[in-house]
């Protein structure tokens, strides 16, 4: 899973969950798969994303140092800090962990670099 799929990922389907983002990650197995950068679409891809869940992803990941903490204002002219970003969201890939969703603590697997979502019938 790309840490920028984390990114989107929620909870929100199971009962009674108001929000359920941003889900708790863990990686147990990474891998880092290079791939061509673009900064462009890394510029377009920004407001879509919740900068405090990129830097939570980032601290996870063990990539802190790279991300600050606080989205800069003028990101899209700090070409380094673009392809920082992009080695996070594009690059790093979960192999093996877990997403739990912040309000039931319920655990979603990743095995393979496929996040398992699928809830049972008793909650949705």
């Amino acid at each position: 899973m790309k840490l920028s799929t984390y990114n989107f990922l929620t909870s929100m389907a199971i009962k009674g969950v108001k929000v359920g983002y941003p889900l708790k990650l863990t990686i147990n197995k990474k891998d880092v798969v290079e791939t061509e950068f673009n900064p462009t679409f890394v510029e377009r891809l920004l407001p879509k994303l919740d900068w405090s869940a990129v830097y939570g992803a980032a601290q996870v990941a063990e990539l802190a140092d790279d991300i600050p903490a606080v989205q800069p204002e003028n990101i899209a002219e700090n070409e380094l800090l673009l392809q920082k970003l992009h080695h996070l969201l594009f690059e790093v890939d979960v192999i093996e962990g877990q997403l739990e969703c912040p309000e039931t603590g319920r655990v979603f697997p990743i095995a393979d670099g496929i996040p398992n979502m699928l809830l049972n019938e008793d909650e949705v």
